[in-house]
């Protein structure tokens, strides 16, 4: 599975985050894909992934509180924030 790395704005970066997510609770990739490719984008793209310790406010409106919690587990889980 193909991600572009580099987002141009905070809402590519949720689509990005939300088609990774959804092709792993559709059984289209691994956990470890997605924790990789979870990883990669919030190191390309910090600023537009967090501000202050939060979540920016477009990644919350658009990735929802199920998707966030997925990706809190993976930073929880390899320590990336």
């Amino acid at each position: 599975m193909e991600v572009k790395l580099f987002q141009k704005t905070q809402r590519d970066l949720a689509v990005s985050i939300n088609l990774v997510i959804d092709k792993y609770w559709n059984d289209e990739i691994d956990e470890k894909k997605m924790i990789e490719l979870i990883q990669k984008l919030y190191i390309t793209n910090t600023n537009k992934f967090v501000k202050n310790g939060k979540y920016t406010t477009i990644i919350r409106q658009q990735c929802g509180k199920r998707r966030l919690e997925v990706v809190d587990q993976v930073f929880n889980q390899t320590n990336v924030i």
